[in-house]
């Protein structure tokens, strides 16, 4: 089975820069559509941005729209998250896996460890 891996994170100030990965094992990943998701302790799990598996659409959830690109390198079977301008409010564990990109929710009901972004100066 697929495992997704989250790196990339890490503690950066208001209005900085961080990009994440997401690799993927065995054969996965390449012919997936993606998205990144992030939860804060003690609030639910949010869908940030996705990706089709071409890498030809991509959409945002509201609050990080011209801040944060997505993007995907399939040969190397890792997706990105660019993250700019970033905010107190970002700060979250972050974590990718397979979406549906027509409900923009999860393909799968588990999780990997994902990757702590923590903006704070």
């Amino acid at each position: 089975q697929v495992q997704f891996v989250e790196s990339g994170g890490g503690l950066v100030q208001p209005g900085g820069s961080l990009r994440l990965s997401c690799a993927a094992s065995g054969s996965g990943l390449s012919f997936y559509d993606m998205g990144w998701f992030r939860q804060a302790p003690g609030k639910e799990r949010e869908v940030v941005a996705a990706i089709s598996w071409t890498g030809g659409s991509t959409k945002y959830t509201d609050s990080v729209k011209g801040r944060f690109i997505i993007s995907r390198d399939n040969a190397k079977r890792t997706v990105y998250l660019q993250m700019n301008s970033l905010k107190p409010e970002d700060t979250a564990v972050y974590y990718c896996t397979r979406i549906n990109l027509a409900t923009m929710g999860p393909f799968y009901d588990y999780w990997g460890q994902g990757t702590q972004v923590t903006v704070s100066s």
